[in-house]
């Protein structure tokens, strides 16, 4: 392989604040500010002590204050709060100077914020993360290879999300991973004669391969309904159609409905409906047919459900004592299980599908009552009637094969009965220790499929050879088993024909070997059948080599002009036409210069592409201006987006992916940029089941659960219930739940004050919902209705939150708290001093004291008392939830729990109940501005600046005037300057 090597080189300058014009801001801070500054504060957030890792001492003018704003937010929010300076500091600023100070910070922010508005910020260039790059090799080859879950877990911004050029940046070991990854997705690629596509697993051996290509048909197969009773239920349902107020359904649009075949439904019921017969087991199905119920209450839907099933046994009993016998086919010293007899006897089975034996009926009922008109009609007293049964059972036989398909088989030349168990040879013919497959799906094809299932099915088949090399493989093993287990090929004649040879499937080996071998066979007093049989062999077999051959060489330049498209869509975006050369000229360097086989250098090629820059990154470039406002941006340093640059941001904002051929279409028309198109867009891929990516990676990151999966902080000993299985449950609650609120476009607010949840088996167990209120669930998933009866509903009680948050052996009030206020409030709280003693591990060890005891002495401490009352009340009211999040009424140490609060506004409240309506009513505004934050610092992959305040406000005042419809906020952020611009050039002061 060609070393792949790239270097990325970028510089950026980080933009100097511009001079504010406000002079009396400037005076305010120097005569007002400052003193307050430097009397109550700087004592301690200096660059020494930088306690609250806050240091006020470096901001000494106007412009470092803007430029270290973030800092002053906190500032502000601990003013405004009341608990900065500490109540055990020496001096406290009057009200005045608080007022004054907040009043200040308050101004410049205003100030800064108008002055910049629109401003894009600065969006560098960057890999993508992690996730991005498993999603959008998924969406690229379409399996989910997942390559990306060997590399170094991606860090954070300061926003709390991994997709900023903040922190993804590239290091040489993490090349040589992504170098591994490359390789690792082109193990997955397989030639087809029509391009290439990926498989799920690396198909580069032969048994790779196989499996591959096996069980794309299996699958087929396995999609098709061949259940008689379905069918006859079916027709009943389409029959009685008036009753079941569905008088306008035809019977396709009721079959697509319930996955059966339009086709074969169409048979079964010109079969049932059409001319009465007297004689047979059309005339016998008939009459059951008519004697099912005409009415359609639930009674009787059981009674023609039963009435069915009937039918179908009545069907399968019959057809299994109809099927003609294939004995088999034999020849002097050829080994039973040589091919080409074994091949004869398929073929046989195949053509007997939908034939008659010709046998006389079976003695027995048949599964008919006696008395009943389908076992009179059964029965023959005439020659007349005997023609007619004859011609019955033909027509019974065609439209009832004996098998539609055959997905399994094993050795079909030795004792049916004894082999009968002998399954799982997935489209085996039946050789003893060869490979081999065999086609046997005529009924199915014939009767059942439509005609783009045949196109698929035929396309899928011709893969199978074309991918595995089967036939090739095939004969050399019928050249190898002929040597070996039969005595056949062991002559000196043969000696010139053996399975290594390269050239063993060449049309002047084939022929010789035909030639010698049906003269020996001849020679031997071989039946006509037998020679014809092994001429049909050699012939199938050269015709089949032949096919192929010629298929490799028209496929090679379809390959190369599918690495061409498969580059385009790598790199999202058109590729121009040198581009396109060179994409070739790699292939032929290899092919001529290194000597690399055709698949070899299309694999390499794929290599090149994942490694390129124009895959691994994302840059984003700007276009040309589309309005005179834009330009105006542009004179500005501000350029909008290129239309295919917008579409990689908006998928990659709501996909975690790449963008979808219907949005470069788009974006290529130059038309994305434009309002109602944009937003158009947006709510198509908001349904756009991709938008999981959405809600696992910005939800997952922004309530700190995107880890749980792999979390074993709980002591499963004390806690066996925690399994593997409740953990992955825990996991996907809030994903499920958040992508219900994008699916419905509910209110956000639903993420406090639902009073439903989601949950499988083992999460509703561990919940102590009985097992009749998930009865209906989807794939294993319920909507949980009215959760709040067992203690749940919304985000805030989900086990996950409240098992992530807990040491393992107590529950903790204060990380517990402090998730609620950071996470889903956005208030900032300084870490912890390392001298605070830790509480015990176990809260079976806490002596007499309960938890909310021990908290209390802990907040006693003043210097302690300030962070603990903002978020210790949080948490408490999460005391009856037990350390993996199980409801409790005892604390692991036997003592009761006891779960009121009181909250930082001296209000009092018990349980989730109190929690939420203290939320509601003092801070339901604190949690909409921060998910309005956080969902914007996710969409622009950049920390927030002061130019976002107006978007934030927009945000804010839309999602209140529209309910909070989810939509609301998603569609503010695109169409917002900093969302649809970029800064080209950073302006310097």
């Amino acid at each position: 392989m060609k070393t792949l090597r790239f270097i990325i080189a970028w510089f950026f300058v980080v933009p100097a604040i511009g001079a504010i014009a406000e002079e009396p801001l400037a005076v305010i801070f120097r005569d007002t500010v400052q003193p307050v500054l430097q009397t109550h504060c700087v004592a301690c957030h200096n660059d020494v002590t930088r306690e609250g890792d806050l240091d006020l001492s470096v901001d000494q003018d106007l412009a470092s204050v803007v430029k270290n704003f973030r800092h002053w937010m906190v500032v502000l929010e601990r003013l405004e709060a009341g608990d900065m300076p500490p109540d055990d500091a020496d001096e406290q600023p009057t009200p005045a100077q608080r007022e004054s100070v907040i009043r200040w910070i308050e101004a410049v922010k205003d100030t800064e914020a108008k002055r910049t508005a629109g401003d894009p910020g600065v969006v560098l260039a960057r890999r993508l993360s992690n996730a991005e790059y498993n999603y959008t090799i998924r969406d690229l080859t379409g399996v989910d290879i997942q390559p990306a879950n060997a590399f170094p877990i991606d860090p954070a911004n300061e926003a709390g999300f991994d997709n900023s050029g903040e922190s993804l940046t590239m290091s040489p070991a993490l090349l040589k991973k992504y170098l591994a990854a490359g390789q690792s997705v082109a193990e997955h690629l397989a030639l087809t004669p029509t391009g290439f596509e990926f498989a799920p697993h690396p198909v580069i051996t032969n048994t790779d391969r196989d499996k591959f290509c096996v069980n794309r048909i299996v699958d087929l197969y396995k999609r098709q309904r061949t259940d008689y009773d379905a069918y006859f239920m079916l027709l009943w349902r389409y029959q009685n159609r008036d009753a079941f107020a569905r008088s306008g359904v035809t019977l396709t649009e009721l079959a697509r409905q319930h996955g059966l075949s339009e086709r074969y439904a169409e048979t079964l019921w010109g079969m049932l409906t059409g001319e009465a017969e007297s004689v047979g087991a059309i005339a016998a199905l008939q009459a059951m047919w008519r004697e099912l119920p005409t009415e359609a209450t639930e009674a009787h839907q059981v009674d023609a459900q039963t009435q069915c099933k009937q039918m179908a046994k009545f069907v399968t009993t019959l057809r299994a004592s109809l099927v003609p016998k294939v004995p088999n086919l034999t020849s002097p010293q050829m080994n039973n299980g040589s091919q080409p007899l074994v091949l004869w006897k398929n073929q046989q089975f195949v053509e007997n599908r939908r034939r008659y034996s010709g046998e006389p009926l079976p003695e027995g009922d048949l599964g008919l009552p006696a008395d009943s008109i389908a076992a009179k009609v059964m029965s023959t007293a005439d020659d007349a009637a005997k023609d007619q049964m004859r011609e019955s059972l033909e027509r019974f036989c065609s439209i009832f094969p004996d098998a539609f398909f055959i997905s399994e088989r094993a050795r079909v030349y030795l004792d049916p009965k004894k082999e009968k168990k002998l399954t799982g040879r997935f489209l085996s013919a039946g050789f003893h220790s060869q490979m081999g497959y065999f086609r046997d799906d005529a009924p199915l094809y014939d009767l059942m499929l439509d005609e783009s299932q045949q196109q698929e099915i035929d396309r899928l088949w011709l893969e199978l050879d074309f991918v595995t090399s089967a036939p090739m493989r095939q004969y050399s093993g019928f050249i190898w088993f002929d040597r070996t287990d039969s005595t056949f090929m062991r002559d000196r004649e043969f000696d010139r024909y053996r399975a290594e040879d390269k050239d063993a499937t060449s049309v002047e080996k084939v022929q010789g070997l035909s030639d010698v071998y049906i003269a020996k066979a001849r020679r031997l007093g071989s039946s006509d059948q037998a020679l014809a049989a092994i001429r049909r062999y050699f012939d199938d077999m050269s015709a089949t080599f032949r096919k192929l051959e010629q298929l490799r060489i028209q496929s090679e330049p379809v390959h190369v002009q599918a690495l061409v498209t498969f580059t385009e869509r790598a790199f999202r975006r058109p590729l121009s036409s040198q581009e396109g050369e060179d994409v070739k000229a790699f292939y032929q360097m290899l092919r001529d210069v290194d000597g690399l086989s055709h698949e070899d250098a299309i694999r390499d090629s794929v290599i090149r592409v994942l490694m390129s820059p124009h895959f691994c990154y994302r840059v984003d470039l700007p276009g040309e201006s589309h309005s005179e406002s834009e330009s105006l941006l542009a004179s500005q340093s501000v350029q909008p987006l290129d239309d295919v640059a917008l579409a990689s941001r908006l998928s990659y904002f709501l996909w975690s992916s790449m963008p979808d051929p219907t949005l470069i279409q788009i974006a290529e028309s130059g038309r994305l940029h434009e309002p109602d198109v944009l937003v158009d867009q947006v709510r198509r891929m908001l349904r756009d089941k991709r938008v999981h990516g959405l809600a696992t990676e910005f939800a997952g990151n922004w309530l700190d659960f995107r880890r749980f999966e792999q979390h074993n902080g709980v002591d499963r000993g004390r806690f066996p219930q925690f399994t593997d299985e409740l953990r992955q449950a825990m996991y996907e609650e809030p994903v499920r739940f958040f992508l219900d609120v994008i699916d419905r476009d509910a209110s956000l607010l639903e993420c406090l004050y639902a009073d439903h949840t989601f949950v499988n088996p083992e999460l509703a167990k561990h919940y102590g919902v009985p097992a009749e209120q998930i009865a209906d669930s989807i794939h294993g998933w319920s909507k949980l209705d009215e959760a709040s009866r067992w203690g749940r509903g919304g985000m805030l009680p989900m086990a996950v939150f409240l098992t992530y948050n807990s040491p393992g052996l107590r529950t903790s009030p204060v990380k517990r708290g402090n998730w609620v206020v950071k996470r889903m409030l956005g208030e900032n709280v300084p870490a912890p001093p390392p001298t605070v003693p830790e509480l015990p591990e176990d809260e079976s060890k806490l002596g007499d004291l309960t938890l909310r005891e021990a908290l209390a002495r802990h907040r006693a401490d003043a210097s302690c008392a300030s962070c603990h009352e903002r978020i210790d009340s949080f948490g408490l009211a999460f005391e009856g939830y037990g350390p993996v999040g199980e409801s409790r009424d005892t604390d692991l140490g036997g003592r009761a729990v006891d779960d009121t609060a009181v909250f930082p506004d001296k209000s009092e409240g018990s349980g989730l109940a109190g929690l939420l309506r203290y939320i509601r009513d003092q801070r339901q505004d604190d949690f909409v501005e921060n998910l309005c934050r956080k969902m914007l610092a996710y969409g622009l992959g950049r920390t927030l600046q002061l130019s976002d305040e107006a978007t934030i406000a927009q945000m804010r005042s839309t999602l209140a005037k529209q309910d909070y419809r989810f939509s609301s906020m998603i569609e503010v952020i695109v169409t917002s300057p900093a969302f649809l611009n970029k800064r080209t050039q950073l302006e310097l002061e």
